[in-house]
């Protein structure tokens, strides 16, 4: 089943995601919906909250990309940063801001303690795209958005883009959550 996605207004995406106490049907239905409509949407990660839950819950696949085709699909649950290492930035963009792209500085490296979809509890160490997805997709457990993170001046770039996505301007391709309502723009 494809998840509508909550957009940059939503106030899900502002709010800091609750922790999951096991693994039931419900979340394991919960993770293959988030797979189906992260690929459906073109993403590589994708948060619960994304998806209106507020679950500290993510899904991942980054091995559609170009340097990374054996990377295996990852959930995460519960994640918590241990470490991190380096800085470096990239230019990202996110599900929930669609058609907005900006450059973050963000740490090169991080070792992750979490529970993968066994609920049985991993720590990694995790670098390149995989150790940005992984923070990209934590910062939504805790109510940030990537924008957040910009430098003021690149922000203020994209202001109107942002505004665009509040007024209800943007179209997107996959179905996105809009006042409450399920919308499928083409």
């Amino acid at each position: 089943m494809i998840l509508p996605i909550n957009i940059y207004s939503d106030d899900i995406l502002r709010k800091k995601a609750k922790p999951l106490k096991s693994i039931d049907s419900g979340v394991e239905e919960l993770i293959g919906f988030m797979f189906e409509s992260m690929r459906n949407a073109s993403g590589i990660g994708l948060a619960a909250p994304q998806v209106g839950h507020s679950v500290r819950l993510v899904v991942l696949d980054i091995s559609c990309l170009t340097h990374y085709p054996d990377e295996k699909p990852m959930v995460v649950i519960n994640p918590h940063i241990l470490a991190v290492r380096g800085y470096n930035d990239m230019e990202e963009g996110c599900l929930s801001l669609p058609g907005i792209h900006g450059d973050v500085e963000r740490p090169a490296a991080l070792t992750l303690k979490y529970r993968n979809e066994n609920f049985e509890e991993m720590t990694g160490e995790f670098s390149g795209m995989l150790a940005r997805v992984l923070q990209h997709e934590i910062d939504h457990l805790n109510g940030t958005l990537f924008v957040d993170r910009m430098e003021k001046r690149d922000r203020r770039k994209i202001q109107k883009e942002l505004d665009a996505l509040v007024s209800g301007t943007v179209q997107t391709q996959y179905p996105i959550v809009r006042e409450s309502l399920t919308v499928l723009q083409s």
